[in-house]
């Protein structure tokens, strides 16, 4: 290649923030990303790449190597989901669609997947090995990696990367942490059942309130008892319905909330672990509990090996050293922690400078950083490349 891959992804800069202000102007939510995926399809088109569309809301496609007849495969991913936030910025390009918005920058990795795709398929006779480009639907709601995996998307695949825009760290930034990175969220709802009666005769109920209320509390003893200290659990209860009036027991009451953790053992203990303390709360106060736990997503642990080849690309990329930074553990949830049941996985996150933190409805990404973005994961999938052929 006579210029660097950085060079490559400046040229075609102009394109490729085309495509970011179409779909950021065009937020869809959930599965419900039909004619983002349909953008991305005719990218893919132009640039000759094969992809299969999964449904109508996501795309695989393969970019075959020309340079010997590896069978190894690399994995980048983009999700493709917007939010249900109501845009405040005033960008050219800001959501026309009410109430929507990429407050979560998955226009820009999206966009960015499909300018880096250009740089791939364009020395593809360099590329000893396949890259698989995944653009999914619906991480928000913690649903689209397991529904893009169930479609193929991780067949053949021996290494994966993704990366995350992260509005308060530096533009051109790689923030990276070995191990455990981002939690795992599970979204719970327990349905107390007790007897109704007057309020002024609470000896002839049982009360779902007062059951509920110390189901609450006892919950926290599975941060505080049940789990080792150095490994962090959160047990939130967000919601707390009883009764329908003053002067009547309850006779139901509902807890919703969330369990965020990091730990694999920890995250396995939380559904037998609340299941025991709200059934046997609720027998001590003559009522029943039933508990019903979503997981939404599992914890997303970085493996080692995908680190370190992650590192030796940044390394040869970026701009400057301090440029590679350690990032912090934090309690989100993020579902490419899925592709992880297949392949090794890397997660960075990529510093833009935004102004105001991911998901608020001023963010403001710095769209320079997306060069950086496509010079990272293009080094990441040689270097990848090599690894898995070295083995």
């Amino acid at each position: 290649m006579k210029q660097t891959i950085r060079q490559f992804a400046e040229e075609i800069l102009p394109d490729v923030l085309a495509i970011r202000h179409d779909i950021h102007a065009h937020p869809e939510v959930g599965m419900d990303t039909v004619r983002t995926a349909g953008v991305v399809a005719a990218e893919l088109e132009k640039l000759g790449i094969p992809y299969r569309m999964v449904g109508n809301n996501g795309v695989i496609a393969d970019i075959k190597g020309e340079k010997g007849d590896s069978g190894k495969i690399v994995m980048l991913r983009a999700d493709m989901d917007a939010l249900c936030t109501e845009e405040r910025t005033d960008l050219p390009f800001k959501s026309t669609y009410e109430g929507k918005m990429h407050a979560c920058g998955h226009d820009i990795h999206t966009s960015t997947l499909l300018g880096t795709a250009r740089i791939l398929q364009s020395i593809r006779n360099e590329l000893n090995g396949s890259v698989r480009l995944i653009f999914q639907p619906a991480e928000e709601i913690g649903i689209g990696a397991r529904y893009m995996c169930e479609h193929g998307a991780m067949d053949g695949v021996g290494m994966a990367f993704a990366m995350h825009v992260e509005p308060l760290a530096p533009s051109h930034t790689l923030n990276v942490r070995r191990g455990s990175d981002w939690a795992a969220v599970d979204h719970f709802w327990i349905t107390i059942k007790g007897t109704g009666a007057h309020g002024a005769t609470p000896q002839d109920g049982c009360d779902a309130t007062i059951a509920a209320a110390s189901i609450a509390l006892n919950l926290q003893t599975m941060v505080s008892r049940e789990c080792d200290p150095m490994k962090p659990l959160v047990v939130t209860i967000g919601s707390m319905h009883s009764g329908h009036a003053f002067n009547i027991i309850s006779q139901e009451a509902v807890l919703e909330g969330t369990c965020r953790s990091f730990d694999r053992d920890v995250y396995d203990m939380i559904p037998q672990a609340m299941e025991r303390v709200a059934k046997h709360t609720a027998e001590a106060l003559k009522c029943t509990a039933e508990v019903r736990i979503d997981r939404v997503c599992k914890p997303l642990i970085n493996n080692d090996t995908a680190y370190d080849v992650l590192k030796g690309a940044a390394d040869k990329v970026l701009l400057k050293p301090e440029d590679w930074r350690e990032s912090k553990m934090a309690m989100i949830g993020e579902d490419f922690s899925e592709y992880g049941e297949y392949a090794p996985i890397v997660f960075g996150h990529l510093g833009c400078d935004g102004g105001y933190p991911l998901h608020s409805s001023y963010v403001n990404f710095k769209e320079e950083a997306m060069v950086t973005g496509m010079t990272v994961e293009v080094q990441f999938v040689l270097d990848a490349l090599d690894h898995l052929n070295s083995k």
